[in-house]
């Protein structure tokens, strides 16, 4: 479980990474759920709000959130609490064909 100082590395992909400039960022949650994280996130990057999230503050459809290669939704979803070493990966919805 995250202590409230630890450093955790998220993997953005899609256009996500023009938001954020790379590949991963590195994010000091308020927290050890996966909503703190993309809170911190948004805090960080405001245009990734509307990238990733409904105005009832859920996730859009088609926006999936992975810890160690496991949707959250299989989980607690955003409620999903993390560690330290998890890898988390968030994918925005892509569209394409």
């Amino acid at each position: 479980m995250l202590k409230g100082d630890e450093m955790m590395h998220v993997k953005v992909f899609a256009n996500l990474r023009d938001i954020c400039g790379g590949v991963s960022v590195q994010v000091i949650p308020n927290g050890n759920r996966i909503i703190d994280i993309l809170n911190k996130m948004v805090e960080m990057y405001p245009e990734i709000n509307d990238e990733i999230f409904t105005q009832e503050r859920t996730l859009k459809p088609f926006v999936h959130v992975y810890v160690n290669g496991r949707n959250i939704i299989h989980a607690n979803d955003l409620e999903t609490e993390v560690h330290e070493t998890d890898q988390i990966a968030l994918f925005p919805p892509v569209a394409g064909g």
